[in-house]
């Protein structure tokens, strides 16, 4: 049987049917007269997205730099975006709590003070004893890290007494983080460490008290070996 050339029929634009030499049919983009075929629709979104991204790219470059007003003796960024911290906005962040109790506020509060705070805005999650519920148990668990279910809480745990303010000022309530005044954190803290055993009922806690709180676990941590670790006080 002979092959008929049936391309006549056929619009420019579309594909032509060839024979291969070993009989099968393959398609072939047309080259015949008229105009070339349109280029395939990817191609041509492609270059739309490199061309609105260039357009894009110019754009912020020649962005006014009256784009965002500096506050007063603040410079203006290169494009016009955000400003240098200020000393009060660092101090936002600047909040952290050293081991030994670098950091630790003036004020105080007590157990008493503390009971309070924490049946109002601590005990739905953490339980009226600190036995824990949808947050994490903070009292009781000692000597069980070495078990087969170690519970970490506060008192069988935690290292360092002054961190436990850190942590607290910081992250608590959970609904409503850094909401407390200190006098508030000292007073949560010393009622937690209350519930552990390690201060009495009639406890009220400072900077200096409680720095000088000597968690039972504390002895227990691995020093840190790594030879990047530059701080001596760390490794030991």
């Amino acid at each position: 049987m002979r092959w008929h050339d049936h391309h006549a029929a056929l619009p420019s634009s579309a594909p032509r049917l060839h024979r291969a030499s070993h009989g099968a049919t393959r398609l072939r983009p047309y080259r015949g007269p008229g105009p070339a075929p349109s280029q395939s629709p990817p191609a041509l979104i492609f270059a739309a997205l490199v061309v609105a991204a260039l357009a894009a790219l110019a754009l912020l470059l020649v962005m006014p730099a009256q784009a965002q007003e500096p506050k007063q003796g603040q410079k203006q960024g290169r494009y016009g975006l955000g400003h240098p911290a200020t000393a009060e906005e660092i101090k936002g962040w600047d909040i952290d709590i050293g081991r030994n109790g670098e950091g630790l506020p003036p004020g105080g509060g007590t157990v008493a003070q503390g009971r309070a705070l924490y049946d109002a805005q601590c005990a739905s999650c953490h339980g009226v004893r600190g036995e824990g519920g949808l947050g994490d148990r903070l009292a009781g668990g000692e000597g069980t890290l070495a078990s087969a279910k170690p519970v970490k809480t506060v008192g069988s745990y935690w290292p360092y007494a002054p961190t436990l303010f850190d942590y607290i000022r910081r992250a608590m309530p959970l609904t409503a983080p850094q909401s407390l005044t200190d006098d508030e954190v000292y007073a949560v803290s010393a009622y937690v460490l209350n519930l552990n055993g390690l201060v009495p009922d009639n406890a009220r806690l400072d900077a200096k008290s409680l720095a000088a709180i000597r968690m039972p676990n504390r002895e227990r941590f691995t020093a840190d070996p790594r030879p990047d670790v530059k701080d001596v006080s760390v490794r030991k």
